[in-house]
């Protein structure tokens, strides 16, 4: 059991996912690119030389390739993350988060899905 001070530091964040690839020499992990409405400052470009904030988007690595056979699939699905793990390499792939997903004992599998349009960035509350 965890007290709900503990829980209160889960952060929960819809995400749109815009890609999904299968990596290689695995049977169950997936490498995602997943928009948060997230930005990065980048260096100067000539010849303004101003900083510029650009989108920038997390890379996400979940074992469910089994249930996606096309991870194409996933393309433009928004879901529900975990998402101020600390990161964590996984075959060579920086994870930053987690896919919230659930599976029952027949098999069954699901994504956590929003019901309704929520915008990438928004926090579970």
């Amino acid at each position: 059991m965890i007290s709900y001070d503990e829980f209160k530091k889960v952060e929960i964040r819809a995400g749109k996912i815009l890609s999904a690839e299968k990596i290689p020499d695995t049977d169950k992990l997936l490498k995602l690119s997943v928009d948060f409405n997230e930005t990065a400052q980048v260096a100067a470009l000539e010849p303004e030389g101003v900083p510029t904030m650009v989108p920038k988007h997390r890379t996400i690595v979940s074992g469910i390739a089994l249930y996606f056979p096309d991870p194409q699939t996933l393309v433009g699905k928004t879901c529900m993350f975990v998402t101020n793990l600390e990161p964590r390499v996984i075959r060579g792939h920086e994870s930053n988060g987690m896919i919230f997903a659930v599976s029952g004992p027949d098999g069954a599998f699901s994504l956590l899905e929003p019901q309704v349009p929520i915008p990438p960035g928004s926090l579970a509350g």
